[in-house]
C-alpha cells in the first residue's frame, strides 16, 4: 500500500511533466496522420505555396484557439470585463493582469509549437510549400549550378513528377527537408531558452522564497480542487432544497450563500501582498471580517436576473 501511495504521490507530481508528454504524443500522432491520410500535394506553382503553408499553419492556429479556449484563467479574467473593465486591473495593477495574460497566452501556445516543431521535422508540408514559391532567391537558392528544366519543374519535385534524374531529385527533397529541419530545431531551440529565460526573470523577481512559492502553487491546485468539488456538493443542496420546496409546496429552508459581490471579489486577479499572509483572492475575502451572506436568492426586477 505505501509503494502504491509513493507512485501515485510521484505521477501527481509529475502531471505537468506527464501531460506534455501526452500532448507532443498527441501531437506526433497527429502529424503523422495529417501526412499520410489527407495530405496531398497539388504540385503546380499556384497551389503549392497555399497548399502546404495551410497544412503547416492551418492546424497550430486551430490549437492555439483550443488552448485559450480551454484556458480557466482566461475566462476567469475576461468574463464581465466589458461591464466592468476595472475586473482587469483590481487595485490598479494592470501590470499583473498584463503578466497573467502573457501567461495564458504562452500556456496556450505550447501545442501549436509542438505542432509546427513536428511538422518541420518531418518535412512534407515544407517541401510543398517552398517548391511552389516563385521568388527567384528561392529557386536560385534551389537550382543554382541546375539547367533550366529544374527552375520550370521545381513544383513537381515532391510528387516525382519531374523528367527530372533521380539524383537531382533526390537533391531537391534532401535540401527541402533540410531547411525544414533546421527551422524545426531552431523553433525548438528558441522555445526551450525563451522558457528557461522566463522562468528564471520571474523566479528572480518573485517576492516570496522558492520554498513557499512551491507552497502557493500547490495551494492553488488544491484550492481550485476543492472548488469545484464544493461548488458541485452545494449545487446539489440548493437544487434538492428547491425541488423539494416546489413539489411539497412548501416554503423553502433558509440557505446560506455568497452575495454577488462575493463572488466579484474572489473572481478577480489575484496579487501577492507582503503585508498579508493570503495565497489567493479566496482567502483573502474569507480573512475579512465584514464579509455578508444572503439567506436565499432573490430575483433582481430590474435585470431580470437572480441578485445574490
Amino acid at each position: 500500500m505505501d509503494n502504491f501511495q509513493t507512485v501515485l504521490r510521484f505521477f501527481m507530481n509529475q502531471k505537468a511533466t506527464i501531460g506534455y508528454s501526452f500532448m507532443a504524443i498527441l501531437t506526433i500522432g497527429g502529424e503523422r496522420v495529417f501526412s499520410m491520410v489527407s495530405f496531398s500535394c497539388p504540385c503546380n506553382h499556384d497551389q503549392n505555396f497555399a497548399y502546404g503553408l495551410t497544412f503547416l499553419l492551418g492546424p497550430a492556429a486551430v490549437l492555439l484557439v483550443l488552448g485559450l479556449f480551454f484556458s480557466r484563467r482566461l475566462w476567469r479574467l475576461y468574463t464581465g470585463c466589458c461591464l466592468n473593465p476595472m475586473k482587469l486591473c483590481p487595485r490598479g495593477n494592470c501590470l499583473g493582469c498584463l503578466r497573467s495574460f502573457a501567461n495564458i497566452f504562452t500556456s496556450a501556445c505550447v501545442a501549436p509549437v509542438m505542432w509546427l516543431s513536428v511538422a518541420l521535422l518531418n518535412g512534407t508540408f515544407y517541401e510543398c510549400a517552398v517548391s511552389g514559391l516563385d521568388e527567384n532567391v528561392v529557386v536560385d537558392l534551389f537550382c543554382k549550378n541546375k539547367t533550366m528544366k529544374c527552375r520550370e519543374e521545381l513544383a513537381q519535385v515532391p510528387c516525382d513528377r519531374s523528367t527530372l534524374s533521380k539524383d537531382e531529385r533526390m537533391e531537391l527533397l534532401l535540401m527541402f527537408r533540410a531547411q525544414s529541419q533546421i527551422l524545426g530545431w531552431c523553433i525548438i531551440i528558441v522555445a526551450a531558452f525563451g522558457g528557461l529565460i522566463c522562468t528564471c526573470c520571474t523566479n528572480c523577481r518573485s517576492k516570496v522564497s522558492y520554498l513557499q512559492l512551491t507552497f502557493w502553487k500547490r495551494y492553488v491546485e488544491k484550492e481550485n480542487e476543492r472548488f469545484d468539488s464544493f461548488a458541485q456538493d452545494y449545487a446539489t443542496k440548493l437544487a434538492e432544497r428547491n425541488l423539494q420546496s416546489f413539489f411539497e409546496n412548501k416554503d423553502p429552508e433558509e440557505f446560506p450563500f455568497p452575495s454577488h459581490k462575493a463572488w466579484e471579489e474572489i473572481s478577480a486577479h489575484y496579487t501577492f501582498s507582503r503585508s498579508e499572509q493570503c495565497y489567493s483572492t479566496l482567502q483573502r475575502y474569507v480573512e475579512r471580517t465584514d464579509r455578508d451572506f444572503e439567506k436565499r436568492p432573490v430575483l433582481d426586477p430590474e435585470h431580470g436576473m437572480e441578485s445574490l
